[in-house]
């Protein structure tokens, strides 16, 4: 799961309900140049955006992050594993995007498992894209790497007869001591932040990262001008694999140096810097 640095919201940011998802909405302080929508990954939530949002205001983009349904802070989809489904997902992306039509180019982005999501709502159902752009940040062409995808499978098993909070210390044990440790407020927010999230939607979220189609054919007949952004490793999809995805959507590509799988976590100001140029390109 992606690791926040800080959780105090900078000046610019406040949090916020929209089309009924938890949100954070960054405000620049001067001319608005457009919107970016930032949806999360598997296990994580808004907060995973939280050290893009301020460098992104000063560049001149609002951002708006959101919790997806059954995600940490937002509700909604009941207890069928059906109400978490991509398609249901990629149909909140698409409310959420109706409410902020009318804020300059509005640049769609997902991360991970969220880049997948993302995906679904380009492809929903053949209306006109209301985004100016789509950025794909550590995210792959279909199912995750397999050894990623033996661990989901253990995770989809621990979900069928095991509660959060014991998952939860299975995960730390498996874990290990971090180096550095985790400050203290980071750690508790991690926690609560798993025991918050709905368990019928992280069944539905996992099945799909170990089954996804690979839907990039698709994607780049719609013609949508893309970014590809990932760290330079990547345990979920691997690095390779996301360039050529890159290739095959005729995407710009940006590989952020230092980073692993959440670039907008370790390395938020070489990716805000990024994100900001190609949405001005």
């Amino acid at each position: 799961m992606s690791t926040p640095p800080f959780l105090k919201l900078p000046g610019c940011v406040r949090t916020a309900r929209v089309a009924g998802l938890a949100a954070l909405r960054g405000e620049p302080a001067g001319e608005v140049r457009g919107t970016a929508l930032l949806v999360p990954g598997f296990t994580g939530s808004k907060e995973d955006f939280i050290a893009l949002l301020e460098p992104l205001a000063d560049a001149g983009f609002r951002t708006v992050a959101v919790d997806q349904r059954g995600q940490f802070e937002s509700t909604g989809g009941g207890e069928d594993p059906a109400g978490y489904a991509i398609g249901a997902l990629a149909a909140d992306v698409r409310a959420v995007s109706a409410e902020l039509a009318d804020g300059g180019p509005l640049h769609l982005l997902g991360h991970s498992f969220g880049g997948q999501v993302v995906r679904e709502a380009v492809l929903l159902d053949g209306s006109v894209l209301p985004w100016a752009s789509l950025t794909l940040l550590s995210t792959g062409p279909g199912a995750i790497d397999p050894a990623e995808t033996a661990r989901t499978s253990l995770l989809l098993d621990a979900l069928g007869s095991m509660d959060l909070e014991s998952i939860w210390q299975v995960m730390r044990q498996m874990e290990g001591e971090r180096v550095p440790p985790l400050e203290p407020e980071i750690a508790g927010f991690l926690h609560r932040r798993w025991l918050a999230n709905h368990p019928a939607a992280l069944r539905a979220a996992g099945a799909h990262l170990v089954a996804a189609p690979d839907r990039v054919d698709e994607l780049a007949a719609v013609g949508l001008r893309t970014h590809v952004v990932s760290g330079e490793q990547d345990h979920a999809w691997p690095v390779p694999e996301q360039s050529l995805m890159a290739e095959r959507l005729g995407a710009r590509r940006t590989v952020v140096e230092g980073a692993g799988h959440s670039p907008n976590a370790e390395r938020p100001a070489e990716t805000a810097a990024a994100l900001a140029a190609f949405w001005s390109a």
